[in-house]
């Protein structure tokens, strides 16, 4: 059975989807989280801040879900501009540690709210 994990500390879904949602015992689905400070509805410039919000977003839905980012085992990062990957790229490494999640990264024409950045991953909870 599934079961959504909502929390506070990431921004509350702007249309019809949960945050995550555990999907039997051990997967949890993360959705696409932007990079929206949770506390103020606003979002920072440049990408190396926006990679960062995002990142805390997926943090704390993980917390939330009794997770870590050590549980992560996919990512997928949405960029504006793949002239912004190097700098996400050095973001997101120190998120994470070895062995690093599988990961796909694409450019997309837009993002929701103007937004540089999107990720989304899934997590296994042993």
């Amino acid at each position: 059975m599934n079961k959504a994990i909502n929390t506070k500390n990431a921004p509350a879904a702007i249309g019809p989807y949960s945050q995550a949602i555990q999907a039997g015992n051990g997967m949890v689905f993360i959705s696409g989280q932007l990079p929206v400070n949770p506390e103020t509805g606003e979002v920072p410039e440049g990408i190396t801040a926006q990679t960062e919000q995002s990142l805390k977003n997926i943090g704390a839905i993980l917390e939330e879900a009794g997770l870590s980012f050590k549980d992560v085992c996919k990512t997928t990062c949405l960029l504006s501009s793949m002239d912004n990957f190097v700098a996400m790229n050095e973001v997101y490494a120190k998120f994470f540690n070895e062995p690093f999640p599988a990961r796909a990264a694409f450019a997309v024409v837009k993002l929701p709210k103007g937004v540089l950045v999107e990720i989304e991953a899934i997590a296994y909870k042993n």
